[in-house]
């Protein structure tokens, strides 16, 4: 179970959000919406523990997150706005960082990246290389999975791979938080307004 009570946070000197609270407990879903600049992705940084809340607390299974950040990035996928690809590496050697040879034959097949797998990086489409981040998740044991903008770029058909994805993350108990201003394939999703 993660969760937040009392969340506040600045980017610069403006206050972003404040008086935050909401439980996430395993096997759940949760949408942050909001416009442009309401403070979604600085929610989401702070879940993955890259900024401090000003106020509040934020806890996974009653102890503070954040009391120690080493054990709290075990528990934290973060993908964000950028695809953190590697150009000069193959698509199968962005993924070595994460998994051996039988894991990545997985995460690759997760996000239909089989018959790009030699190709180097920089000669990936936008929606590829997005696919490409997308699919080390399929290499992640952690349980919390936090998102930001994850379908910017990809077409229908990879959507819904990527919906598969997150369905069977959920159900082996994970945990998905994802800020969208598009659909995501999340049945049942709690939604979170940051307006």
């Amino acid at each position: 179970m993660l969760e937040a009570d009392g969340l506040a946070a600045f980017r610069g000197e403006r206050l972003v959000f404040e008086r935050l609270r909401f439980r996430a407990p395993a096997g759940s879903a949760m949408l942050l919406v909001g416009p442009n600049g309401s403070g979604k992705s600085t929610l989401l940084r702070l879940l993955a523990g890259l900024v401090r809340p000003m106020a509040g607390t934020l806890s996974w299974n009653g102890e503070d997150t954040l009391a120690d950040l080493p054990l709290h990035a075990t528990r934290v996928t973060y993908v964000g706005h950028q695809d953190a690809v590697k150009p000069g590496l193959s698509v199968a050697e962005n993924l070595g960082f994460w998994g051996n040879g039988a894991e990545i034959a997985v995460a690759l097949e997760a996000l239909d990246l089989v018959r790009l797998t030699d190709l180097p990086a920089r000669m990936l489409s936008a929606g590829q290389k997005r696919r490409l981040a997308l699919s080390r998740l399929a290499l992640s044991a952690a349980p919390i999975w936090l998102l930001d903008e994850p379908t910017l770029g990809l077409d229908v058909y990879s959507v819904a791979r990527f919906g598969t994805l997150l369905a069977t993350h959920r159900d082996r108990g994970g945990i998905v938080i994802a800020a969208t201003h598009l659909p995501l394939p999340l049945p049942g999703a709690e939604e979170f307004s940051l307006a």
